[in-house]
């Protein structure tokens, strides 16, 4: 019997936990040493891990008894321009690397696609730990992340405002509540459920600390999540429903000029920094951060909110997926004139070509269609590009969660 006739996929169960964890720590090279010296023990270290096979579906190839190869689909929710879609979190990926260059993982990761589809997750969401890798299997580039560092002499000027910020645990209702006024209305946010709260907290330290910003009428619109070491504060995230609940939260940031030396943190957004403050001559970097694929191009199409045009809109379009045929070929592409979307398989010349990773970021406009013409990545004429930019709301996708 060959090595791959041994073989078999399975689901993972909490029986593998250890076999589950080891191939993950070996996979990603995360030592004892380095979890514990940002405070972790191995005991919390391993139990960290399980709500992944508890509460995700994992899948992996065995070699008899012995777990070689692995990944797990967390069942989430996001935002896409104001409508609630299921996403399949993809996490957890890794084959040792004697059992590499046998298609293991490309057969694991067609087989958890499969599974998304009837689960009408139409779409995934994973964090890459390389871009290459995951291109090459459908998933693409769809939302930043903004680190800054701002000097003690460069905060901003406290501003009066008529609410007031209080400082709670970080497992504070009043948190949760901003946070869902916060993702209904920012496009390709997550929708935290219990699973998701529970993946954004887990590697965060005791110290963290909330910081929530309430109107004059006693509504929190707003929350900072930070903590302070070594005279530095930092921000983990940010989130304010208006403007005011974003100065109230700055003051209350420059209300420590006496305590820190700087602040370093994180945004998610396209709005830097360096405009809003006075002294704008701060450290920004950007860097990409999540990547997506459209699992089912049809389901996905069903439920896109397209920009209402009052016309009808009928495009033919011809698309490639490196590992779904349901998403290959060539489809005609009705818009209604309230911007309902429906998609059938179709024939003839298309007005434009483009592949499954194109049609994902495009879609979920991190980029543009008029810029992705200009890059070789969507085949069209431009007056067909004109269309696809009137069809596409413009809204810069924001995500800050990690799994």
């Amino acid at each position: 019997m060959s090595r791959l006739d041994r073989l078999r996929m399975g689901k993972v169960e909490t029986r593998h936990f250890q076999q589950f964890n080891e191939l993950l720590r070996y996979v990603f090279q995360v030592t004892k040493k380095e979890l514990q010296m940002v405070g972790w023990e191995e005991r919390e270290i391993a139990l960290a891990k399980l709500p992944v096979l508890e509460k995700a579906d994992v899948l992996g190839w065995f070699d008899g008894e012995k777990l070689i190869s692995q990944l797990a689909v967390y069942p989430f929710q996001v935002n896409i321009f104001g409508r609630t879609f299921e996403m399949g979190g993809l996490t957890g990926v890794g084959t040792y690397p004697e059992y590499s260059g046998l298609g293991l993982m490309n057969k694991l990761m067609r087989q958890a696609l499969l599974d998304m589809q009837q689960r009408k997750q139409s779409i995934s969401y994973l964090f890459p730990y390389s871009f290459p890798f995951y291109r090459r299997k459908g998933w693409e580039i769809i939302s930043d992340k903004m680190t800054f560092e701002i000097r003690d002499f460069q905060l901003p000027k406290i501003r009066k405002v008529p609410g007031y910020v209080e400082r709670l645990d970080t497992e504070h209702p009043d948190v949760r509540t901003v946070y869902r006024h916060f993702s209904s209305m920012r496009h390709a946010a997550m929708i935290r459920n219990e699973l998701a709260w529970d993946e954004y907290w887990r590697w965060d330290l005791d110290d963290l600390t909330a910081a929530v910003y309430y109107d004059d009428s006693h509504q929190p619109v707003g929350y900072l999540l930070y903590w302070i070491s070594t005279d530095v504060l930092h921000v983990k995230e940010m989130v304010y429903i208006n403007q005011e609940a974003r100065i109230g939260l700055w003051n209350f940031i420059s209300a420590h000029f006496s305590m820190v030396s700087k602040v370093v943190g994180n945004t998610y957004t396209n709005d830097p920094l360096a405009f809003w403050l006075d002294d704008g001559e701060i450290k920004e970097t950007i860097a990409p951060y999540y990547m997506a694929r459209i699992v089912d191009v049809k389901q996905f199409i069903a439920q896109y909110p397209f920009k209402a045009l009052g016309i009808e809109i009928h495009l033919t379009f011809e698309l490639d997926d490196p590992i779904l045929e349901w998403n290959q070929g060539v489809f005609t592409l009705h818009v209604s004139e309230s911007g309902q979307g429906q998609l059938i398989q179709s024939e003839g010349m298309a007005d434009f070509s483009l592949d499954i990773q194109t049609l994902t970021t495009m879609l979920l406009g991190y980029k543009r269609p008029s810029y992705l013409a200009d890059i070789g990545r969507l085949a069209s004429n431009k007056q067909t590009v004109e269309i696809l930019e009137n069809l596409i709301e413009r809204e810069t996708p924001y995500f800050s969660d990690y799994f």
